[in-house]
C-alpha cells in the first residue's frame, strides 16, 4: 500500500487566512480535510492520501453566513438576505406572495488539471467526465452525512477506461434548488489540488471524500 503524507499537519491548518489552528477562547475550531484510497480489482487498498482542506471559495463563505451570521430570513419573508444573493448572483426573490423552501445538493468532482486558487473559482482546470471511454471514470454512489460536530461528502469513481488515470484535483459542489421552481443553481464550494497525484489503474475504483468539522 502506497501511503502520502499530509503536506501540512493536523496542528497547522489554515484556509485562505480565514480558518486558523490557533484555538481562540470561545470560538468555534474548523477542520477540513480532503481525502482518496484506491482500492485494486481484488479490493486491497493501494493508495491512500489525506491532506487539509485549504481553499474554500467566496460560495461556500457566503453559505456559512447563513448559520454563523443568522443572515437567513423569517418564513414570513419573501426576500433573500442580500449578503447571500450578492454573491452567488441569485434573485432575491423567487416568489411574490409565499417563502418557497430552499434545498441544498452536495457533489464531489474529480479533474486531471491544476490551477491557482481564486475565492472566485468555479469550475475545476480539467474535470474528469463520467463515463468508461478513455479518460474517464464511472461516478458511482454519493454519500452525504453529518454528526453533530462534522459535514462528510464521500463519492466512489470506477476506472473503466483501459489505462490510468491520474487524478490531481478535486471541488465539493453545491446545488441550490426550491420547492416548484425548476431552476437551479450550482456553485464550487472548494477547490484543491493534491499534493501528489491519486494513480487509479485500470478496473480499479477509489473513493474521495471531503470532511468538514466544527468543534469547540
Amino acid at each position: 500500500m502506497m501511503v502520502s503524507q499530509n503536506v501540512v499537519s493536523e496542528d497547522d491548518i489554515i484556509l485562505n487566512g480565514i480558518l486558523s489552528d490557533k484555538d481562540i477562547p470561545g470560538e468555534p475550531l474548523f477542520r477540513a480535510y480532503v481525502e482518496a484510497k484506491v482500492y485494486d480489482k481484488e479490493g486491497h487498498i493501494i493508495q491512500y492520501h489525506r491532506q487539509p482542506m485549504k481553499s474554500l471559495t467566496q460560495y461556500f463563505l457566503a453559505l456559512m453566513t447563513i448559520p454563523l451570521l443568522a443572515t437567513y430570513q423569517s418564513s414570513s419573508s419573501t426576500q433573500a438576505n442580500p449578503i447571500f444573493t450578492n454573491i452567488t448572483g441569485i434573485p432575491s426573490q423567487m416568489s411574490t406572495g409565499i417563502a418557497i423552501y430552499i434545498y441544498w445538493n452536495a457533489s464531489i468532482q474529480v479533474g486531471s488539471g491544476t490551477q491557482s486558487f481564486s475565492p472566485t473559482l468555479n469550475s475545476l482546470a480539467a474535470p474528469i467526465a463520467n463515463g468508461t471511454g478513455g479518460g474517464e471514470l464511472q461516478y458511482g454512489t454519493l454519500s452525504v452525512g453529518y454528526t453533530s460536530t462534522s459535514f462528510f461528502v464521500n463519492v466512489i469513481v470506477t476506472n473503466l477506461s483501459g489505462s490510468t488515470i491520474n487524478v490531481t484535483e478535486i471541488g465539493l459542489f453545491g446545488t441550490i434548488a426550491w420547492y416548484n421552481i425548476s431552476t437551479t443553481y450550482t456553485f464550487l464550494l472548494s477547490y484543491d489540488t493534491f499534493s501528489s497525484p491519486i494513480s487509479i489503474p485500470n478496473n480499479a475504483l477509489a473513493t474521495f471524500q471531503v470532511t468538514i468539522t466544527f468543534s469547540g
